[in-house]
């Protein structure tokens, strides 16, 4: 425990440079105390590590100095393997960059955590996008991940379900989720998320704008997903599903909807199950149950028993036209 935390002393210092000793022991978990007695045993050690007191004093490595890798666990370096995204990275133009890199790393790494290292790239493989879908055109995906990372405002031109926009936007960061890039950006006075392949045309400016203090880009992400999942499913269905309508279910639908129609499921005399789902909207609710054909009757809302009755009898007379 006590040789992972100098380890990770030496890589917090060498990553952040100056930290304080309360910093290092809030980043730690431990006690000033315990850090004074660490920094000792790597001074001891021959680490050229020193220290400044005063307001601003902290402590920090000697120019050029860096640690080996040797640290690490073997699983450490196993997930570093898992961790890469050679898709998305390929899509920012940085696919040889990550190549050298886990090459760069390979040849630090000791041999025995080489060789496992080697197993997972050879044995795991991420593909995040999902099935039927193409990959989306992404023409602009490098001059916006520029745009992010110099703190460039951003003139975009942009397709919303309402049409064509122009919008003046500060970008915060980019998020790849199912193989899908979405760009985080204060536009106004709201942050928003914008896909990045609706992106009909942009031009970067050399304007700059200050990203704010502390603004945590996987934390804003997990709340739009949160804000996002809600909207999703803003009504409710009552429906009576056969077994092999339950089955299908489970196979077709989101873990949410399996999940509250299982914690639902009401058994019938029948054999058939009554289920109460969440459901975005009746126009969505439509295409999905009727995928579920005759396995499904759906009790309420009333408008989308009007709307499946409509839609089935359309389609009777269509194949019955002779």
């Amino acid at each position: 425990m006590r040789a992972s935390r100098l380890v990770s002393i030496l890589l917090l210092l060498q990553t952040r440079g100056r930290m304080t000793a309360r910093e290092l022991a809030e980043r730690l978990e431990v006690s000033v105390r315990t850090i004074y007695r660490d920094v000792e045993s790597l001074h001891t050690a021959g680490v050229p590590l020193y220290g400044d007191a005063g307001t601003n004093g902290g402590y920090q490595l000697l120019d050029g100095y860096r640690t080996r890798l040797t640290g690490l666990t073997s699983d450490e370096a196993e997930s570093l393997f898992l961790a890469g995204l050679p898709g998305p990275a390929a899509e920012l133009g940085l696919g040889a960059v990550v190549t050298a890199a886990q090459l760069k790393l390979m040849a630090a790494l000791p041999v025995e955590l080489r060789d496992r290292a080697g197993r997972v790239r050879e044995r795991f493989h991420l593909d995040a996008p999902a099935w039927y879908r193409e990959r989306d055109p992404l023409p602009f995906l490098p001059a916006v991940a520029d745009a992010v990372w110099r703190e460039r405002v951003l003139d975009v031109r942009y397709k919303s379900w309402k049409g064509e926009v122009t919008r003046r936007l500060e970008p915060y960061g980019l998020v790849v989720k199912a193989g899908r890039w979405y760009l985080v950006a204060r536009g106004g006075e709201h942050v928003r998320t914008y896909r990045v392949w609706q992106i009909l045309d942009l031009v970067v400016r050399e304007e700059a704008f200050t990203r704010p203090d502390g603004f945590d880009l996987a934390a804003h992400w997990q709340e739009y997903l949160t804000e996002f999942q809600a909207r999703l499913r803003r009504g409710e269905a009552v429906a009576r599903l056969t077994p092999r309508g339950m089955d299908r279910l489970r196979e077709m639908m989101t873990p949410g909807v399996v999940g509250a129609a299982e914690a639902s499921a009401r058994p019938l005399p029948d054999g058939r199950t009554e289920v109460t789902l969440p459901i975005e909207s009746v126009e969505h609710a439509l295409s999905e149950f009727l995928r579920l054909g005759a396995d499904v009757e759906v009790r309420t809302p009333a408008e989308l028993r009007e709307r499946i009755v409509a839609t089935l009898d359309d389609l009777t007379a269509r194949y019955r036209e002779t």
